[in-house]
Order: C-alpha cells, then structure tokens, then sequence
C-alpha cells in the first residue's frame, strides 16, 4: 500500500530541509519514491515528500545540522539497502539561495545545452578548486559557489569529454549532480526563499 504523501506542518513549525541522494535509482539499484519515503519516516522524519525519482526527499526536522543529519539518513539508509547512499543536506533556504545564483553571464547559462550544479560534501580546497579550474576549455565552463560547483557545457552531458566521475576524481571531494531546471522545479514547487 502506498505511503500518503503528507504536506508540510504550518510554517515555522519545523525547517523544510532537502536530501539530495547520490546512487539511487542508478546503476541497477532501485529504490522505490515509496520505500524511499517510509525508510526517512523510520528514521524520525516528519512532513516527508519525494521529487521526481533520483534522490531528492524532502522533509521536515528540528535538527537543522547538516552533517548530523547526512550522518543519519547515509546510516539509516546503508542498513536498509545493503550500500552506500552519499547524502547531500540543504536547507530549504539554501536550495532557493542556489536556484537564484547566477554563476555566468545569462545569456552563456541560458544557452547551455547541460547547465548542472554539484552539490559537494564540503567547501573546495584551495587545490581543488585550482584543478577544476584547469579543466575549463572551449566547451565546458565552470564557477564555484560555497559548496557548490555550476557546470556550464555547449555540449550535451552525455557528448562532453568531462563527466561527473572525472569532476569527482578531480575535485577529491565526493558530490552528486542535479540539472539547474529540477533545482528550479523543486525550489518552486515548495516555495523556498533565500
């Protein structure tokens, strides 16, 4: 029986905080938006929602801790599944804050056959950020921003010589990826503000 889909507490009860999982629904492991929804309820979570079917679960906590929370859903969700779930923590605030920022000029980002954001465990070293740097060219373009990467290409994804895994061996630093229109679809959909 599927699990209902519970809106969200009155405003100001609970921060919206949103889970961006890496390795679901990829590579032969399927999850469910249903199971995915009853294994965050399991783990304490209230207000709990899915957002289209590669990882984003968004739900409600007092806690507000970001590596705490990561922490907590890698854990829970190891135990369940059998393997690791990188897990990315946002708050709802942070995820509006992402969507608005405008990493290059608007007419290169409009244009952009792939325009990504990476989502990173943790700010870039000084190194690392040089190292992605290094890989700008004709064709794929790059801008830093907190924790996160924007990835501007003239290409298709899946035609550019750069791919999430060189992005990730590159940056040393683990990450997962989302198209800026789901960014912009999420953030709406539930009406973050910065």
């Amino acid at each position: 029986m599927p699990l209902p889909r519970r809106r969200s507490s009155p405003a100001g009860t609970r921060p919206q905080i949103v889970a961006l999982l890496r390795a679901i629904n990829v590579g032969g492991r399927v999850v469910t938006m249903d199971e995915l929804r009853r294994l965050f309820v399991k783990l304490g979570f209230a207000g709990v929602e899915t957002f289209i079917a590669s990882g984003n679960v968004v739900f409600e906590s007092r806690a507000t801790a970001g590596g705490a929370l990561e922490k907590t859903i890698e854990t829970g969700l190891q135990k369940a599944l059998g393997y690791e779930v990188k897990t990315f923590v946002r708050s709802g605030t942070e995820m509006a804050a992402i969507a608005a920022f405008t990493p290059f000029t608007p007419a290169r980002w409009e244009a952009g056959a792939t325009r990504v954001v990476g989502f990173l465990a943790g700010p870039l070293s000084k190194d690392a950020r040089a190292a992605l740097m290094k890989l700008r060219g004709a064709t794929d373009d790059f801008q830093v921003n907190g924790r996160e990467i924007y990835w501007v290409s003239t290409l298709k994804q899946s035609e550019s010589k750069i791919s999430n895994v060189l992005l990730e061996r590159t940056l040393k630093v683990s990450t997962t990826f989302r198209g800026i229109n789901t960014i912009h679809r999420l953030t709406a959909k539930y009406a973050f503000t910065p």
